[in-house]
């Protein structure tokens, strides 16, 4: 029922967004060097690997590690970057991977595929067989500023917890955070 409901608000958002996603696209490509879409590695459901696309914030130089590793990662943001990033809008085409079924809505975020403390920890919780989501538990509950230890805690209780009335509770507090631009580090 979930990958249903997944393929239908996929479609539904895709046709509602693609104005949006044509100017943002655009927004990208006027204001810097490179492609539109970065395409990060990311690991799966089951540890597996496979590409996830962000509308570009970056600059195309810039080293591919967590952004909180950079030293002074603002300094590599494109000149439309950290609004899109703060606006969350970069997460737009990820509604291909969950077209695709990389991705569903609600999930653990898909770690980058070098966050090796990461990966290990949720293996080692059974968190890694689930689906990685667009949002998720750890996303309401602090995003970017959360530990590692506590980031997985929280998958856990996603894991144990997860129905389609959570999922579609996690997606109105997403909303909610996103629009009062909640917990953005970076």
């Amino acid at each position: 029922m979930k990958r249903l409901l997944d393929l239908i608000f996929c479609v539904a958002a895709a046709v509602l967004l693609a104005l949006p996603l044509l100017l943002v696209a655009l927004a990208v490509k006027l204001t810097s060097v490179g492609p539109v879409l970065f395409w990060a590695d990311r690991v799966g459901q089951n540890n597996r690997i496979f590409k996830m696309p962000k509308f570009r914030t970056m600059l195309a130089q810039t080293p591919v590690v967590a952004t909180h590793l950079l030293e002074n990662p603002d300094s590599y943001l494109t000149a439309v970057g950290g609004f899109l990033r703060k606006s969350s809008l970069d997460e737009l085409p990820q509604l291909w991977s969950i077209f695709k079924g990389d991705m569903s809505f609600v999930g653990p975020r898909p770690a980058l595929f070098n966050q090796d403390d990461l990966v290990e920890l949720r293996t080692r919780h059974g968190v890694h067989a689930l689906v990685p989501g667009l949002t998720g538990w750890a996303q309401i509950n602090g995003r970017d500023e959360l530990p590692i230890p506590q980031k997985v805690a929280l998958d856990l209780e996603y894991m144990r917890r997860q129905s389609l009335l959570f999922d579609f509770q996690i997606l109105f507090l997403t909303f909610i955070k996103v629009i009062r631009r909640d917990n953005v580090a970076h």
